[in-house]
């Protein structure tokens, strides 16, 4: 079990390096080659786009609709990352070092912000 008390995926865990690479090589040998960038932001936003559905319908106040039967949260999410990871590729974005900058950044922003917000307690 994990922190989230979840049992183990029967899939091997990856890094996001790894991501990146097994993304790359299934684009340019299953799907030939990249999308150009911005087609790509367009897909990241249709993507997007249908995760907040399936949220707003099964966490928020939307009911779901029959069409929204079966449809798996993790798979959304996983549209959505493979999507950023195909960016990220044809931009030259190492997700590994821009996540790791981009806690840093937030640890030394914001690390008395949140616990100072008497909306949060």
């Amino acid at each position: 079990m994990n922190k989230l008390n979840l049992p183990p995926s029967e899939a091997p865990e990856v890094t996001l390096r790894e991501a990146q690479e097994q993304v790359h090589a299934w684009i340019t040998t299953v799907g030939v080659r990249y999308f150009n960038e911005l087609t790509n932001l367009a897909i990241l936003t249709e993507e997007v786009g249908e995760l907040a559905r399936l949220m707003a319908r099964r966490y928020g106040e939307q009911s779901e609709k029959p069409s929204d039967a079966g449809r798996e949260l993790g798979d959304e999410m996983a549209d959505v990352l493979w999507v950023l990871l195909a960016l990220a590729n044809q931009t030259g974005v190492d997700l590994t070092q821009a996540l790791a900058d981009n806690v840093a950044k937030k640890t030394s922003r914001d690390r008395d912000r949140h616990r100072n917000n008497p909306k949060l307690t």
